[in-house]
Formats: structure tokens, C-alpha cells, sequence
């Protein structure tokens, strides 16, 4: 498996002889207002990472023009098997995973661009690991497979419907909570 960078992350380093916190809010209340971190943009957990070290190459110019060095280091995700994937269902899938299951099924109708598909996707992945063995949990990309969207009057992302012995039996429209996802599948599990 391939890691990727998500996103850029600065975590303010302790100082040489400083006493580093020990609680989250310990560490924020440690970390003075003038270095521009509020306290909560501060990581409040920091299970499964660790900070990779680079080797340091510094050019003797930079260190007379900056008189600093910077240390860079990397967060490494140590975790393992966390990550719920919700997998896909397609035009050529669509008969045999939800039309024929044996299990209710819930299908994600989303698109990449759409920013509240990518918001309660994580919750439909929890959702899944919840349910697992009562509920498949599948998501459609409406920009691949439009046929099937417009078959079930999908007009707006994210829609999540519920299907039963193949028949569409509840539809929620947009993120939503948990809760409300919950109180759907109750009716049909």
C-alpha cells in the first residue's frame, strides 16, 4: 500500500531544555499566543503518528543569510487497518450487488467535487463497519454512471438510499448525522 500527503501539518516542536506537556491541554496552554497557533489548531491526539526525521543538508550561504536552520520532519500514520473503504458500485455491478442482495443495502449517490459526499462519507464507512452482516454499504459516482441516478430521481448529492429485496424502500437527502442515518437503517435491518 502506497502512502500519500494529505495535507501539510506544522506541529510546534519543544524547545532544548523545555518540559514538553503532557495532555492536550496541557501542550496549549504551553504554547505561547506569539507563534501564531491557537490552542485549537493544535493536534489533540497523537495515537498512531510519529515524526520522521529528514537528514539535514544545509548550505553554509543559507546558514549566513538566515543565521537559523530549520529541522524538517514528516508525520508518519503508523495506524493499521483503520480506514473503512466503501466500496463502489457501477452501471455493470448494480443488478448483482443491490438489486439481487440478500441483505438490505445502503448505496451513497456522490460525485468527487461535491464536498458534502466527501463529508458524510467517513460516516457511511462507520456506518458499514457497524452494520457488517446486516447492511452492505455501497457508493455510486453519478458522474460515471448518470443511467442509474436519473433511473432513481437523484437531483441533488448526496443522496443515500436504502434498498430492500431490491426495491428502493427510504432515500436521505444531503449530509446529515449519524442519527438520521441510523434511525433509516433501524427501519429496514
Amino acid at each position: 500500500m502506497a502512502a500519500v500527503v494529505l495535507e501539510s501539518l506544522s506541529v510546534p516542536r519543544a524547545r532544548p531544555g523545555s518540559v514538553v506537556a503532557s495532555t492536550p491541554r496541557a501542550l496549549a496552554a504551553a504554547v505561547p499566543a506569539s507563534l501564531g497557533y491557537p490552542p485549537a489548531a493544535l493536534i489533540s491526539e497523537f495515537k498512531g503518528l510519529r515524526v520522521a526525521g529528514r537528514s539535514l543538508r544545509v548550505s553554509l550561504a543559507a546558514r549566513r543569510t538566515s543565521g537559523r536552520v530549520s529541522h524538517r520532519g514528516a508525520v508518519v500514520c503508523e495506524a493499521q487497518n483503520t480506514a473503512v473503504e466503501v466500496p463502489d458500485v457501477t452501471k455493470d455491478t448494480w443488478q448483482s450487488l443491490i438489486l439481487e442482495s440478500d441483505k438490505p443495502v445502503m448505496v451513497e449517490f456522490w460525485a468527487p467535487w461535491c464536498g458534502p459526499c466527501r463529508m458524510i462519507l467517513p460516516v457511511i464507512a462507520k456506518l458499514s463497519k457497524t452494520y457488517e452482516g446486516k447492511l452492505n454499504c455501497f457508493k455510486l459516482n453519478t458522474d460515471q454512471s448518470p443511467e442509474i441516478a436519473t433511473q432513481y430521481g437523484i437531483r441533488s448529492i448526496p443522496t443515500i438510499i436504502i434498498f430492500k429485496n431490491g426495491e428502493k424502500k427510504d432515500a436521505v437527502i444531503g449530509a446529515v448525522p449519524e442519527s438520521t442515518l441510523i434511525t433509516s437503517i433501524e427501519k429496514f435491518v
